[in-house]
């Protein structure tokens, strides 16, 4: 795996990542991994995931209507 240096972060930047750190009960480390994580999200991954539930609803043969009036109705109000 892959290791990444960050030089001349302000104190108060590191300062600010140990609080938050503390927050959700992690390591320093593990927040600046799960922010970077966030931050840079596979879309590759959710596009198939999203293509792989359309294949899914298609293949049970319920139908959707289009609720795009719907919404347009209750935004008008």
């Amino acid at each position: 795996m892959a290791q990444v240096l960050v030089r001349e972060l302000d104190d108060k930047v590191v300062e600010r990542l140990k609080r938050r750190a503390k927050e959700h009960g992690r390591s320093l480390q593990s927040e600046v991994k799960t922010i970077l994580e966030e931050a840079a999200p596979d879309y590759e991954a959710a596009w198939k995931r999203i293509e792989s539930f359309r294949k899914r609803l298609k293949k049970s043969g319920r139908r959707f209507s289009d609720s795009t009036r719907l919404i347009r109705e209750d935004r008008d109000r």
